[in-house]
């Protein structure tokens, strides 16, 4: 739980425990429901004592793990060595919505160049005339370095953050669409090799979500294998690799795909697709790694950086889960990992609604206007709310974020899934919306064993599960 002093300024966080306490003995308040904060009524920072805190960033194009770590130094029982601890605060994984940013902007792309057809009335090209500024990110881009960082200062006012450490990954575009062709002008040695391949290594697991392709297993030694087999023409692009266990990878052996899926057309075709799939979330990654690392720099907080590698060997050193959240703890230099069994705080950037007041139909033209006004009988939509239904079908409660409609009947979003027909006066205000909703999760408790682990790694790392390319 994070505390806030009188005048609300942060304080060490505390347990549910405590917080419930000083609740009912009435020495804080409630300041805020999600994450939870209370606000002490007779305590300033000048009477406490704070600890070093540090937030740790596992940066994604789709989902960024958030980490709020204190550190402290233990004496090792064995050698004496002080080293540096991390108890692991607060765990949350931010969720962005750079997709649907894109996916907005394309369809209003073309709605105006249907509008700029010679039937209709003329409006000059904006593309031609315009220079971007040094250092310009697309919209969907922006966003994720925008959404980032709006956290990281919401958790600086909520807690005493001392530093900043952000995993600074990339991948290798080249490596990856033309892996046969070498720089000869530059001498590259067998770490660079090594990094390449690793990188290769952890998009795959991604862009097959760390199951076998051919039948789905999880949680087993993986191998990459070659959709149309290198003895029949097929090359280590990236786009002719899948994962697979390795009892698919023996049954397959030297066969094509389509010879070795014939009596599964639908997984193959999936797999066809899926192998298609264009780079997009790579270069995401490649695009703002600078640009949020610049921007964490301009908080005047010591910025730490890390490679992708060094992430996952502290986590299969430590034996911990493979969560977005957890990559986050494990980022820098970590000599033990304290308390990673936490909940994690599900964070969806939702918006904050549209400045167009109208529908389009599919030539981009309007069917329909919304009201001038987002707010109805005191509800905005995103607003989180408590529904207590006493009558009719409905009989309930319910909470979670809330659609409104100028008659009355709301919507709810639950955890549980969509309540339509709420009428507003069965709602009472919780939190008011701020563009994102929330969900919290249980962390698994399961571990990477060495040998056993559902990843693939270098050997250096594991040996029992990687295999070669």
């Amino acid at each position: 739980m994070f505390v806030l002093d009188k005048r609300k300024r942060p304080l060490m966080p505390c347990s549910e425990k405590r917080a419930r306490l000083l609740l009912e003995r009435g020495r804080a308040r409630v300041h805020r429901l999600v994450p939870f904060t209370i606000r002490l009524v007779d305590r300033t920072v000048e009477a406490s004592v704070v600890q070093p805190v540090r937030i740790k960033i596992d940066p994604g194009s789709r989902t960024t793990g958030l980490a709020l770590v204190r550190e402290s130094e233990e004496v090792d029982a064995e050698t004496g060595e002080v080293r540096q601890a991390a108890h692991v605060v607060f765990l949350a994984e931010l969720s962005h919505r750079g997709h649907a940013i894109r996916d907005a902007m394309t369809a209003r792309r073309a709605f105006r160049r249907r509008r700029r057809s010679a039937n209709l009335r003329h409006r000059a090209c904006r593309f031609a005339n315009r220079r971007k500024p040094e250092g310009w990110l697309a919209p969907s881009l922006r966003h994720r370095v925008e959404t980032t960082l709006s956290w990281v200062n919401r958790l600086c006012r909520w807690t005493p953050v001392t530093a900043i450490s952000q995993e600074l990954a990339r991948f290798d575009m080249q490596a990856m669409q033309h892996p046969e062709i070498r720089v000869r002008t530059v001498s590259v040695g067998a770490a660079s090799e090594a990094a390449r391949t690793y990188e290769v290594r952890e998009y795959l697991l991604e862009k097959w979500k760390r199951k076998c392709a051919y039948c789905d297993t999880q949680d087993v030694p993986l191998e990459i294998d070659h959709i149309h087999p290198r003895s029949k023409g097929g090359s280590h692009r990236v786009s002719n690799l899948v994962i697979a266990c390795r009892t698919c990878n023996q049954k397959k052996g030297n066969r094509d795909v389509a010879e070795f899926l014939a009596r599964d057309p639908q997984r193959l075709a999936r797999i066809e697709a899926q192998a298609l799939s264009p780079l997009r979330d790579a270069s995401a990654v490649n695009s703002t790694r600078w640009a949020l690392y610049a921007a964490l720099k301009e908080t005047g907080l010591p910025v730490e950086v890390g490679t992708g590698g060094r992430t996952k060997f502290n986590r299969l050193r430590f034996g911990i889960p493979k969560t977005h959240a957890l990559d986050a703890v494990c980022v820098g230099d970590v000599a033990a990992v304290r308390g990673w069994s936490v909940p994690t705080l599900g964070i969806q950037c939702a918006g904050r609604g549209s400045y167009q007041r109208t529908r389009l139909n599919r030539h981009g033209f309007p069917r329909g206007y919304l009201t001038r006004s987002k707010r109805h009988f005191g509800f905005q939509t995103g607003d989180m709310v408590r529904a207590v239904v006493t009558t009719g079908r409905k009989v309930g409660t319910y909470v979670g974020r809330v659609a409104i409609r100028a008659s009355g009947s709301f919507n709810l979003q639950t955890k549980n899934g969509l309540v339509q027909g709420i009428h507003h006066r069965f709602c009472a205000l919780m939190q008011r919306a701020d563009g994102y909703g929330y969900a919290w999760s249980r962390t698994a408790l399961v571990k990477e064993e060495a040998g056993t682990g559902a990843a693939l790694s270098l050997s250096a790392l594991q040996g029992g599960v990687s295999r070669a390319i």
